[in-house]
């Protein structure tokens, strides 16, 4: 009565499928279970990669005693009730218990201390699994006493081997029924999966009850599937990485790639007005005064999106960051604020040049307070030569114009005032 992805869940190394730089013949972890030399690890990778799998089968392959828990439902207590069973199963048959913990990124700082002292002298030997980047979920301290391995989506051959040998398997699996695939129903069942080997054996597994005995074709395997949800974690790495690739494409002046990255972020779930946040950013830090109106057109996207809502308002985030994507590139204003920033905050506060200071009192005028100023309005072409940075700074450049788009224009403006001002000076 069990699922299928648990009947069909590999026994040995032999019978496992993928993570080849992991556990294949020279794989770390492999060697040090075929050395007897375990240590507590972190597995960390997508649903349905073989982390419980790889757990049960560490247990199995080195003779030790394995208890099975989740972070969800368990706790404190349920740790310590697991290593006094370790501590009694070390006195009785002198075996070794791995401790496995699926979703540890769901234990706080304190159950995670919990489980050190038993992890440094070795009571446990702790496998983690988690679909959660570690650095991010796992304390230092425990993870300083671990190994990380990153486990990957199975690659497309991986999961079609794995469903073969469901459909041949007549004791776990499905070769009982003597089921024939069509070309298109797996190359569907295998896409649809998405790397997850339990969501391919979920979908076949659907499919063979359709099926009733017949072959499977593309329609049975398309109703089998249905519409799976692409991988996105909103809180997670997945969100970092995503945004940084729609990021980098729009940077890049790629179209094509800042589209597929939109879409992405969009079907996987995420706040669509997180984007049009980050494209407002985008607008000012790599566009700027390249293209002036790239902000216009930003704010406008995520008023569009408010207003319209999903799907309607997606288009219009999709049009914006088309725009960003084409648009001529220039960091400069963003270049020049940081240094800027930088000054300000390092230098201390250094003194407002007297010839631009307000003098709202008599007292003021006398000390100096404007002396000198000259109002640039009067100036025939409104360029006037006085000084307006601290002495400490005086000529210092923060905003240099490149030759992108309007800013060449602004560059050559700059140009013309600066030799004005230098004439003015002489």
């Amino acid at each position: 009565m069990a699922p299928l992805a648990d009947r069909m869940r590999p026994r040995t190394l032999e019978e496992y499928v993928g993570q080849e730089s992991i556990v294949g013949p020279s794989g770390p972890l492999r060697r040090e279970i075929e050395r007897d030399r375990l240590r507590s690890c972190i597995l960390w990778g997508p649903p349905g990669t073989g982390k419980t799998t790889l757990a049960r089968i560490i247990a199995t392959a080195t003779g030790s005693a394995f208890i099975g828990t989740s972070a969800i439902s368990a706790g404190v207590k349920e740790v310590r009730a697991a290593v006094e069973r370790a501590r009694d199963t070390q006195a009785l048959d002198g075996r070794r218990t791995v401790l496995f913990l699926d979703e540890i990124h769901r234990f706080n700082k304190a159950q995670q201390d919990s489980l050190l002292p038993h992890v440094e002298d070795g009571t446990i030997i702790l496998v983690g699994a988690t679909t959660e980047n570690p650095s991010f979920e796992v304390n230092a301290a425990l993870l300083s006493r671990a190994t990380v391995y990153v486990l990957s989506s199975l690659e497309p051959a991986h999961i079609e081997a794995i469903v073969r040998a469901a459909l041949a398997d007549e004791e776990r699996g499905l070769g009982r029924f003597s089921l024939n695939v069509s070309d298109e129903a797996m190359a569907h069942l295998v896409r649809s999966a998405d790397g997850d080997a339990r969501a391919a054996l979920n979908a076949i597994e659907a499919a063979a009850q359709l099926a009733e005995g017949r072959d499977i074709d593309l329609d049975i395997a398309t109703a089998a599937t249905q519409t799976r949800a692409l991988r996105y974690d909103k809180d997670g790495e997945q969100h970092y990485d995503l945004i940084s690739a729609l990021h980098k494409s729009v940077r890049d002046s790629d179209p094509d790639a800042t589209l597929y990255w939109l879409a992405r972020m969009l079907a996987g779930g995420e706040d669509p007005l997180f984007i049009a946040r980050r494209l407002i950013r985008m607008s000012v830090e790599d566009i700027g005064l390249a293209a002036p109106n790239a902000l216009g057109i930003a704010i406008a996207a995520r008023d569009a999106y408010h207003m319209l809502g999903s799907p309607e308002g997606e288009l219009a985030l999709a049009q914006c960051a088309v725009y960003l994507a084409v648009s001529p590139k220039s960091n400069r204003v963003y270049a020049g604020f940081k240094a800027a920033m930088e000054d300000a905050r390092t230098l201390g506060s250094l003194a407002v040049p007297l010839v631009i200071r307000n003098a709202p009192t008599g007292l003021m005028t006398e000390l100096g307070y404007g002396a000198g100023y000259q109002y640039a309005h009067d100036a025939p072409d409104a360029v006037v030569a006085q000084q307006r940075l601290p002495d400490e700074l005086a000529g210092k450049v923060y905003y240099e114009p490149g030759n992108q788009g309007s800013e060449a224009k602004i560059a050559e403006r700059l140009a013309q005032w600066r030799r004005r001002i230098a004439d003015l000076r002489d």
